[in-house]
C-alpha cells in the first residue's frame, strides 16, 4: 500500500462508511488502498470530535445507519426482481 495523503473530507467519508454505512474495516480499507491502521486512527480522531453528542444524538445516528443498511437491501432486491422477470418473459 503506498502513502498517500489524503484530506480530512476523504477521511471523514471513510470514517462514515465504518460507523454510519455499518462497512467492515478491511472492506473499506481495500477500495482505496489505506491500511487498516489508518482508518483507526482516523476513527479515533474524528470520533473524538463528535463525542460531545446526546443520546439522541446517539439513537439518531444509530437509526440512519439501519436505515441505510435497509435502503441498500430494498434496492439489491428490486434490481433481483427486475432482473428475474425480464427472464421469465
Amino acid at each position: 500500500m503506498g502513502t498517500g495523503t489524503f484530506s480530512d473530507d476523504f477521511k471523514r467519508d471513510a470514517v462514515a462508511q465504518i460507523t454510519e454505512r455499518g462497512y467492515p474495516v478491511s472492506e473499506v480499507s481495500e477500495r482505496p488502498g489505506v491500511s487498516k491502521h489508518s482508518l483507526y486512527a482516523w476513527k479515533r480522531k474524528f470520533t473524538k470530535a463528535a463525542s460531545g453528542e446526546t443520546e439522541k444524538d446517539a439513537e439518531i445516528r444509530l437509526l440512519k445507519r439501519e436505515l441505510a443498511r435497509v435502503s441498500e437491501e430494498r434496492d439489491i432486491l428490486k434490481k433481483a426482481t427486475a432482473y428475474f422477470a425480464r427472464d421469465a418473459k
